[in-house]
């Protein structure tokens, strides 16, 4: 399994849409998904060459902690305490 992090989609975006779209950057353009949108498309041309069948997923949320850990946040919708009455 691959795991790839754009590190540098604010920099991607602001140049392909210049001084004017880096402003807009965070307001209307969410960076971070449209390159990852434009790296999918590219992957999936590879992987066609290639032969190689995969699922590719763009996911909001997991970040990589240093070289060693993965960190998946879990949205709670309810937490509750059950504790024994003695």
């Amino acid at each position: 399994m691959l795991v790839i992090e754009v590190t540098n989609a604010r920099d991607v975006v602001r140049q392909r849409l210049g001084r004017l779209g880096g402003r807009l950057i965070g307001k209307v353009v969410d960076a971070e998904a449209q390159v990852e949108k434009a790296l999918i498309q590219e992957l999936e041309t590879a992987f066609k060459e290639f032969g190689i069948e995969a699922r590719i997923f763009s996911v909001d949320g997991p970040r990589m902690l240093g070289r060693s850990h993965l960190e998946i946040p879990v949205q709670v919708r309810a937490e509750r305490d059950v504790r024994l009455d003695l």
